[in-house]
């Protein structure tokens, strides 16, 4: 299943806003998921719609998430936890939680066009997995220069995660630790994705 390409304002519809498909907003402001169905939901569904919602916000195909729950599901501790940690660590999500990028797609394709360096060298996958003490910079020409600013000049203020840090007028950014499950960037159950998925890993 390839990544979702569609109107955003559908998604609005049944998960309310998800921040890393769009930067857009509804222009009445309200909140589109009172527009959805109502009645009660089978456990199946409401599982499928936390997916989906974890799915979309972070910009996966569902053989990457898939991919994701069953490597967290063989690592220590929790497994709703660690997958969280492992999509927030993403080279990509880490420039959109900076405001380097105003949405997760934008940020896949600075790093898909190579504006992005990690410790000094151009990285251009955006799934790379951050670690702590990692420092990102745009590359050493104007035009990367300007994209970033410019995306840093649109963005909306938001308190960072303690894991990062932003030096806005050196375009660099840097990861302090692994991220706490309290700074997750959204409001999803992971043990319900993670049971979605309980019979595919």
């Amino acid at each position: 299943m390839s990544r979702y390409r569609g109107p955003h304002f559908k998604k609005y519809a049944v998960w309310g806003i998800l921040r890393g498909l769009t930067s857009k907003m509804p222009k009445d402001g309200n909140d589109l998921r009172n527009q959805s169905r109502s009645g009660k939901k089978s456990q199946y569904r409401i599982r499928l719609e936390e997916k989906q919602k974890l799915r979309f916000h972070y910009g996966l195909t569902e053989r990457q998430l898939l991919k994701y729950v069953r490597i967290a599901g063989k690592s220590n501790g929790s497994t709703g936890q660690v997958l969280l940690q492992l999509l927030e660590m993403r080279l990509d999500y880490i420039l959109f939680r900076l405001g380097m990028a105003p949405t997760i797609p934008g940020a896949r394709q600075l790093v898909n066009h190579r504006h992005i360096l990690v410790n000094g060298h151009i990285v251009d996958i955006p799934s790379y997995r951050c670690k702590p003490r990692d420092i990102f910079t745009t590359r050493d020409e104007q035009k990367s220069k300007a994209l970033i600013q410019n995306y840093l000049d649109s963005s909306s203020y938001e308190e960072l995660p303690k894991h990062l840090t932003l030096h806005s007028s050196q375009y660099k950014g840097l990861v302090n630790q692994i991220i706490d499950s309290k700074w997750v960037g959204l409001k999803i159950n992971e043990l319900l994705v993670v049971q979605y998925y309980s019979r595919q890993t």
